[in-house]
């Protein structure tokens, strides 16, 4: 199967851009004052944690080999990260029956339409075990 020149063109720049994101990730500490990274602006106007909160201060400890830190930043990111080789290698041919389970859950879209309200609404509540899900807890 021979890639066709749009889709090289593509992979080249998702290369580039994955080499230049984690070079910025690896250099400027998102918590830090004149950080090139925005806040997120739902937080900023509402106070509340968005779904992808901490997300980049996750990759940013992900740069540095911080893996508990960027679990407690966005434990539902750095899930979906830690399993998204493997989903990669199903959609381009590898099936192995062990993933068949994974496959199904995560193709259904009523998962992700309970999981992403539930995951929003759950890591703002200010109780334990929810306090777990807020970025940097």
């Amino acid at each position: 199967m021979a890639l066709k020149p749009l889709q090289i063109a593509g992979l080249t720049a998702a290369a580039l851009a994955a080499v230049v994101g984690f070079w910025l990730l690896r250099n400027f500490d998102p918590n830090a004052a004149g950080s090139p990274f925005p806040e997120c602006m739902f937080h900023a106007f509402t106070g509340w944690y968005c779904i992808g909160c901490g997300m980049t201060r996750a990759l940013h400890a992900l740069a540095h080999g911080d893996v508990p830190r960027a679990f407690s930043m966005n434990p539902l990111a750095m899930s979906m990260l830690a399993i998204s080789p493997l989903l990669a290698a199903w959609k381009l041919g590898w099936q192995p029956a062990f993933l068949r389970p994974l496959i199904a859950v995560v193709a259904e879209p009523k998962f992700w339409l309970v999981l992403l309200p539930f995951y929003w609404v759950a890591r703002n509540l200010p109780w334990f075990p929810f306090t777990l899900l807020a970025p940097g807890s």
